[in-house]
Parts: structure tokens; sequence; C-alpha cells
């Protein structure tokens, strides 16, 4: 599951990093820090549109582990759905408020006006992306990960091909990089949707009342999945507010590092989007042992791959200056990155591994609770003296070591739960069911498995 998952974040991790190339090769610093800040911004939708999807995922491998196909049936329609309509109006408000929230980051000057320009054009298509991941999403639930893999390879292979093609044959410059992941965002929508729909066949029709009383379930995980996830965004923009008062070429090196990090750890993506189904599956089947064993082993991954990926980096380091042509605070802040903070992030895998957990397990306001934990009183505050103190340096070491704290903590919340849960002999249910969908079972009590 890891290792599929990892393929596809890698291929879609490695063409933002291309895409980062190709426009420092057009010589205009500004290019960068405007992908950066308008970078930042989807990142804030796309981050909703992953807490939708968990809610998708989560429903359907709790259904799929009691044996209940009709029900991850019915929970994919109506999620995909719900889905649909959220991401079509907050993409539509940002997209009216898109210079206010633009300089709100720090974006200023031409900086500003590049910014608007990429980001004026993928904003529309975000239900499009927000439908792609969420399919994907419901393909990884019931276990194809394979599948699930290919609509993002896919997708990022286009991407890769029309970048150069777009902003330098074309001479789209900008524009051109973004129309080429508005492409891509259309084919990961269509692989998704071939396999979630005819190959796994898990779309069906649902009436009104099914889908209005399907949001409750969905909301219950959706709604704290969400909140967590905005979380990293706020943390995200407050670095970049404090990161923008140094300079262009300060925000530009946070630009490089911000799609350098993504591929480096793609694994470790991947692995919270593993963890979730196999942990959902196992959970609704009463088998709590397979759950804390998923999670040890996770662990141990998490750890070893982020000690390989540190010594990696580091040895790339001065590498990456040189590809990315990056001169003044922006080498400073890759190569200060590189050699002495990368091994942070594996408390952020602990805290990515014990999220999902939370979220298969009906916790998903503990997944929240942890992340705004690491947000407002690990990250923000950490970046603000570092500012005060360090300068640029200090920013980046304050971002990387938020985490520390409450990675730990989130892990043995996780053990915690699993523990908790198997002295109660409470299976995990699929969730609260309008009458069709319980018919037959004593409802009396709570839904057996």
């Amino acid at each position: 599951m890891t290792g599929a998952s990892a393929t596809g974040l890698l291929t879609m991790f490695g063409v933002d990093m291309i895409d980062m190339y190709f426009l420092t090769l057009l010589g205009e610093q500004e290019l960068a820090a405007a992908v950066g800040f308008a970078g930042t911004l989807i990142f804030f939708l796309v981050s909703v549109s992953i807490g939708l999807q968990i809610a998708l995922g989560a429903l359907v491998a709790r259904s799929e582990g009691a044996q209940r196909r009709d029900l991850a049936r019915r929970y994919c329609s109506s999620a995909l759905l719900f889905n649909a309509l959220v991401s079509c109006a907050i993409s539509g408000v940002a997209w009216f408020r898109l210079r206010p929230l633009l300089e709100l980051l720090g974006a200023s000057g031409q900086t500003l006006e590049y910014a608007i320009s990429y980001a004026s054009i993928l904003l529309p298509n975000m239900p499009i992306l927000v439908l792609g991941m969420s399919m994907a999403a419901g393909v990884r639930a019931v276990g194809d990960a394979r599948r699930s893999m290919w609509a993002t390879v896919l997708g990022s292979l286009v991407n890769a091909v029309l970048d150069p093609l777009f902003i330098f044959t074309l001479g789209w410059g900008l524009e051109g990089a973004a129309w080429a992941s508005v492409a891509a965002r259309c084919v990961v929508f269509g692989v998704a949707w071939h396999a979630l729909g005819v190959v796994h066949r898990l779309p069906c029709r649902v009436s009104t009342a099914e889908f209005l009383a399907d949001i409750r379930p969905i909301m219950v995980i959706a709604g704290p999945a969400v909140l967590t996830n905005l979380a990293t965004p706020i943390s995200n923009s407050f670095v970049l507010r404090t990161m923008a008062q140094f300079g262009d070429s300060a925000v530009a090196g946070a630009a490089i590092m911000g799609r350098i990090t993504p591929v480096a750890f793609a694994a470790i993506f991947a692995l919270s989007g593993a963890v979730g189904p196999i942990v959902g599956q196992n959970a609704g089947a009463g088998r709590y042992d397979r759950v804390r064993s998923t999670l040890r082993g996770a662990i141990l991954l998490n750890a070893v791959y982020v000690v390989l990926m540190w010594l990696l980096l580091a040895l790339c380091a001065e590498g990456i200056v040189a590809v990315f042509s990056a001169s003044d605070q922006a080498a400073e802040l890759i190569l200060f990155y590189c050699w002495f903070l990368v091994g942070a992030f594996a408390f952020n895998g602990c805290l990515f591994v014990a999220n999902a957990s939370f979220n298969n397990l009906r916790h998903a306001h503990w997944a929240t609770c942890f992340n705004f934990g690491r947000a407002v009183l690990g990250t923000i505050p950490a970046v603000y003296f570092g500012a005060q103190w360090y300068g640029p340096r200090g920013v980046m070491a304050g971002e990387a070591f938020g985490a520390v704290a409450f990675g730990i903590a989130a892990m043995i919340g996780a053990f915690a739960l699993v523990n908790r849960l198997e002295r109660e002999h409470r299976p995990i249910e699929p969730g609260p069911l309008s009458e069709p969908a319980v018919a037959g079972l004593d409802t009396g009590r709570e839904p057996p498995v």
C-alpha cells in the first residue's frame, strides 16, 4: 500500500519540483516567490479536499471490513456528491477574493501580479482535483493501491510533458505551468473514475433522502479531518508571511524547499494514506492486534526512511543550490535545511500516521487537536521567536522542530486508543444510518459488524 501510494505521490511531487525548476530558468526570482504565495493559498483548498477524501475513504474502508459492500457504495456516492458541492463553494469564494487573500499572505508588487495570474487559472479547476483525489481515496479504501497510484502517475506524466511545451515552446511562461496542471488534473479525474466506477463499481444512485441522511456520518469524520488538515496551511501561511519580511530571495528559498521536501518525503506522506485503509478495515473486523502491528511497522518505516533521506539530502545540498540557480539567502536556507533540519521530519511522520489512525477509529477530533496543537503551540511560537533571534534560518528551524512534542504525543495517544477500544470490545460500526440502510439489523442497539 505504501509503495504504490509513494510511487504516485513521488511522481506528482516530482513534477511540481520540475515545474519550479523550469520557472527558475526564466530568470525571474519573483516567479518562484509567486508560486510560493499562490501555492500556499491553493494548499488551503487542497487541505479541505484532503479532509473530505479522508471521510470517504474511512467510511468505505470500515464498511468493506464489515462485509457491507452496499454501505460502501452508498457512502462513496454520497461523499462524492458532498465533496463536489463543498469544493465548488470554497473555490468560488477564493477566486472572487483572490487579490486580498494573496496580499494577506504578504505578496506585493510584481510578485503579487504573477501569483494572481497563476492562481486564477488553477482555482476554477479545483472541483476536478477534489473529485479526482476523492475517487482515488475510494479506490485505496478497497485495497486497490495500484489503480489509485496510476491515476496520480498518469496525471503527473501529462503535466511533465506539457510543462516545457506550454512554458517554453508556446511562450506562456507562468500561465503555461498553470494550464499544464489543469490538464493533469483532468487526467487524474478520468483515470480515477475508471478505477472506481468501471472496475470496482462503487458509485451508485442515492436518493435525496439517503444523501441528506449520509451527511451526518460524513461530517462526523470530514469536519474534524478538514480542521485537522487546515492546521498545516495555517501554520504554513504564518511561516510564509514571516519569511516575506526578509525579502523575495528568502521566500524563493523556502518555496524551492517546499517543492523538494514533498518529493524527498513522498513515502512518508504515502505511509499515512496506506495506514488509514488498513486500520479502518481491521478495526471494522475487530482485529486490533493487526491495528497495533500496523502502527509499529509504520513507525519503524518512518524512522528508517527519514534517516536515509537526511543522508541523501545532505550529500546533494550543494547540487540542489546549483540546479535551482539559488543565490544569497535562498542558497543559505537550502543548505541549512538539508544539513541540519531534515531529521525533524520523522516527528511529522509520526503525527501523520497517528492522525490516520484517529480518523479511521472514529476519533477524528483527536487528530484535529494534535494538528492544531502542533500549529498553534508548536510551529507558530517557534517560528516567531526564531525569526526574532536568528532571522530566516530561525524561521525554517522553528517550522522544522514545531512538531517534535506533538508527534511523540500523538503516537502515544494512538496506541492508547487502540488498547482502550480493544478492552471495551466495541467494533467500529459504519456510522449512523438512515432507516433504509439499517433494514434487517437490530435497531435496538448499535448496528453489529
